[in-house]
């Protein structure tokens, strides 16, 4: 299942969530904006920046972590490009924040004591999603966290009937939607009719499921596809990133097969551009 993407809809359509995860959130917390950032030059991208209003009073940028497996070169990813993020943008803030959310704690990395200044600071908070409790117990946005992490097949139902049936009390059509989707990418093996009987859906609710399984079906071939280009051509330019993620699935899957001859980056421009003009 792919959380990281699970994570930028809910982030993408509700950055204010990610406040509900912090101690004192900004006056303008309403009013942040989500970003994924590259940070120029290099190979780091940043999923999460929340950017304060152009008329906040406190300029704190916030950034997100999503982590749901072992990496025991997270916090030195993770620092690394909050930093060079703020070297960057040095004259736009004045302060900053991690949140880095884990499925559960042992997902941490082994050894923090590298960055245990930065982490005890006081500016970073780790969550773990496995020790928020019962999603039923959390407001909607957190159930909807929650329900990413659920591992057993009867429980994630149970939940998302739940969280279904509160999204449209509240005439919550994206929640709905998000619900579904997280609920398609756990059970990528059904079809959309048994999906919607396992939920409750009616006839007239398909959008969600087709356009999760097809959205899903493209950010897998895209992941992929993006990886092994970097590791036979480099960092791939702004420029061709954006040729990149306006590809068909069809399209996706002839550069799949295209790639494996490619060896740089010219290989790939000619590529697309060949691509454009048929």
């Amino acid at each position: 299942m792919r959380r990281d993407t699970i994570f930028y809809k809910l982030f993408k359509q509700f950055p204010g969530l990610l406040f509900e995860l912090v101690d004192e959130p900004p006056p303008e917390a309403e009013n942040y904006q989500f970003e994924s950032v590259e940070v120029k030059e290099t190979a780091f991208r940043i999923d999460g920046v929340f950017l304060p209003p152009a008329n906040a009073v406190s300029k704190t940028v916030f950034f997100a972590e999503v982590q749901f497996q072992k990496d025991e070169d997270l916090y030195h990813r993770f620092f690394s490009e909050l930093f060079l993020f703020l070297y960057r943008h040095s004259i736009r803030y004045d302060d900053w924040f991690g949140v880095i959310i884990f499925g559960s704690r042992s997902l941490e990395p082994s050894s923090s004591s590298i960055h245990r200044a930065l982490l005890e600071s006081g500016q970073v908070r780790r969550v773990y999603l496995d020790e928020l409790g019962d999603l039923r117990q959390q407001p909607l946005g957190l159930g909807l966290m929650l329900l990413t992490n659920v591992t057993s097949e009867t429980e994630a139902v149970e939940g998302a009937r739940f969280l279904l049936q509160l999204a449209r009390q509240q005439s919550e059509q994206a929640i709905i939607d998000l619900v579904t989707t997280i609920i398609v990418y756990k059970f990528s093996n059904l079809s959309r009719e048994e999906i919607q009987a396992m939920l409750g859906l009616n006839l007239e609710e398909p959008r969600a499921i087709r356009e999760a399984k097809e959205e899903g079906r493209e950010e897998e071939a895209r992941s992929l596809i993006l990886r092994q280009l970097n590791r036979l051509v480099g960092a791939i330019p702004d420029a061709l990133l954006s040729q990149i993620q306006g590809l068909s699935v069809e399209q996706l899957e002839a550069l799949g097969d295209a790639l494996l001859d490619f060896s740089t980056l010219a290989d790939l421009e000619g590529w697309l551009q060949g691509e454009v003009s048929g």
